[in-house]
């Protein structure tokens, strides 16, 4: 209590991101550095992506991400195997000294987005400093949890973001002036540029900067949920206080916002648009994929609205039925929640009407990519959901209400290539 008797707030603790050495490929042991490369476990880039990236090279990081072996305990056993002959081989090499590292994306179509990685003090949601917006899947933590275990090593660094525009950026900027460790350019056409800050005026101005911020997660919702698992496990304190991450400012570095649609296996599209006759308005467009999202994008201006595809042509859905809606979602939730498009997905269009559950692969798919999700439904005889996406803010004002989105609500990117740089917990 202060002297005038208000009560003061404790200070909270804000983000401790520390520095740590890294481990990266020699270049000279791999075919390239782009060849070693992938996107983050999760997303699926092209209906044979696994294939194409193993085959990309023998070193190729989803080797450790998403091991192959029969059984969960063989494919944990398998990527421990592999990261340890790798390092003894001298395909991975851990830098001299810890540091921290700034990472930028480039595109030729405008993108640039800059950050920071490093490992960061891992808080449970109560404490309000990491954010998460979506709920997690229990098995996927789990084995996201024994593959950590196995190799005693963060993979691939999480995407964070924060509204900062302040010391941690100017040193970010600046960093980006000089020679980089790295550069590579993937075949999705991202330039991708690694620095290390080791200078300890310099580190100290990012931690005390960031020291204050709060932070919402982007992209990894199921691995924060696993460092969280992680560190219960392990008694403080240990490496498994800290978790890798990446940290974008998007003051400076706003992300790209996009929706995950969903792949409706067994579910035809006349038997989806016969199940939802009379509760949503629904039009036929006769349009192409791109004039299709367009239709799509200015309909949800105006409320929910979704896309259909699978059967050689796209189905608008939108003006659904209020007493439906009254009927269907929960109420529990603020007014924001309960006009997402995946809200209204998830408890009006999956749960009531067409009774699919959200957490079965034999069901439901979760793809980031439009194209193959039109694809595989026209190939399958299935549905596709298209989506539109939600506006950053809306998430993070959720997130600070402590309110979760539907999964899979929402895609965050571009999303840190994986195989840059890798964390070993006890190197």
């Amino acid at each position: 209590m202060n002297t005038a008797g208000h009560w003061e707030a404790t200070p909270r603790r804000g983000l401790e991101l520390t520095p740590f050495r890294g481990l990266r490929y020699d270049p000279d042991r791999v075919g390239s550095l782009a060849s070693v490369t992938s996107p983050p476990y999760d997303v699926v880039v092209r209906p044979d992506g696994l294939h194409h990236l193993q085959s990309a090279d023998p070193y190729n990081i989803v080797r450790l991400i998403l091991p192959q072996a029969g059984t969960p305990s063989a494919r944990t056993e398998q990527a421990a195997d592999t990261l340890r002959r790798w390092l003894d081989e001298g395909v991975l090499t851990a830098d001299p000294e810890p540091g921290l590292y700034v990472y930028e994306q480039r595109h030729d179509d405008g993108m640039l987005q800059r950050g920071i990685i490093g490992t960061l003090r891992v808080t449970e949601p109560a404490e309000g400093v990491v954010l998460p917006h979506e709920d997690v899947m229990p098995p996927v933590v789990a084995d996201r949890a024994a593959l950590m275990r196995a190799t005693r090593a963060n993979l691939e660094p999480l995407l964070l973001t924060y509204r900062g525009d302040g010391t941690a950026a100017e040193v970010v900027d600046r960093t980006a002036h000089r020679p980089p460790l790295l550069a590579t350019t993937t075949e999705d056409g991202f330039r991708h540029r690694l620095w290390s800050v080791t200078d300890p005026g310099e580190l100290a101005r990012v931690q005390s900067d960031l020291a204050g911020r709060q932070a919402l997660i982007a992209d990894g919702h199921h691995r924060w949920a696993t460092y969280r698992r992680l560190r219960l496990e392990h008694p403080s304190p240990s490496p498994w206080d800290y978790g890798l991450v990446l940290l974008v400012d998007t003051v400076r570095y706003p992300l790209r916002v996009r929706a995950i649609h969903r792949l409706l296996h067994g579910l035809p599209v006349a038997d989806a648009l016969a199940a939802v006759d009379g509760l949503f308005r629904v039009r036929h467009l006769d349009k192409p994929l791109a004039q299709a999202l367009e239709t799509l994008a200015d309909a949800a201006c105006a409320g929910n609205a979704f896309l259909l595809a699978g059967d050689g042509a796209f189905h608008l859905l939108d003006r659904p039925d209020p007493d439906l809606l009254a009927r269907t979602v929960p109420a529990d939730r603020p007014p924001a929640w309960r006009a997402l498009d995946a809200t209204v997905l998830h408890a009006t269009l999956l749960d009531h009407v067409w009774h699919i559950p959200e957490d079965s692969p034999a069901h439901i798919a979760y793809i980031h990519d439009t194209a193959a999700t039109v694809e595989k439904a026209e190939r399958d005889g299935s549905t596709a959901v298209l989506m539109h996406p939600v506006r950053e803010e809306v998430v993070r004002d959720l997130a600070r209400q402590g309110v979760t989105m539907p999964r899979k609500s929402t895609s965050f990117g571009p999303k840190p290539a994986s195989g840059l740089v890798l964390r070993a917990l006890e190197i």
